[in-house]
């Protein structure tokens, strides 16, 4: 249920992909291996992110879910799309909330300043976090642990509050 706004099938599978000209339907053989009947290449950042949850196995798949929904739903102007075999979030052309899966029992979200390192000065990471969530790499680059959905849902108005402070300050 990654976009709860899109038709989905029976199994929960989202069959219809949002195209800016119209849907492109998915045939069954499509659905199961993610694909939209376009190449890699031509998908859309929204097709390549259905794609991938659909695909996904992931024992935290539902908090993932919930995390990309809140992201979508707040901040309209970031766009999705895979970058490290994961979500990624891109603003201003530059990549700056990624998910990252590799735990079995967490995920992170990655706070960065796009893929390639840029010359920061040293001090001060580059927002004060009063949300207390943000656990910071380097001056530019904090995460957020996720464990389960309860921990999901009570980090999720505080995980809106940092995005939104991230996107002011880059």
């Amino acid at each position: 249920m990654i976009c709860s706004y899109l038709p989905q099938d029976e199994s929960g599978r989202v069959s219809v992909f949002n195209v800016k000209r119209g849907c492109v339907k998915m045939t069954s053989d499509q659905s199961k291996s993610g694909k939209s009947g376009k190449s890699d290449a031509k998908l859309t950042g929204i097709e390549q992110l259905e794609a991938f949850m659909n695909d996904l196995e992931h024992p935290l798949k539902p908090e993932i879910e919930v995390v990309l929904e809140n992201i979508s739903a707040n901040y309209p102007q970031l766009k999705p799309h895979i970058k490290w075999n994961a979500p990624s979030f891109r603003y201003r052309e530059e990549d700056r909330v990624t998910f990252n899966l590799r735990g079995k029992d967490y995920f992170l979200l990655v706070f960065h300043c796009g893929a390639k390192v840029k010359q920061r000065a040293e001090g001060a990471p580059l927002i004060d976090d009063p949300t207390g969530l943000l656990e910071w790499a380097a001056v530019d680059r904090a995460t957020v642990k996720l464990t389960d959905m309860g921990d999901v849902l009570a980090k999720k108005d505080k995980l809106a509050e940092v995005i939104g402070m991230w996107l002011e300050v880059i």
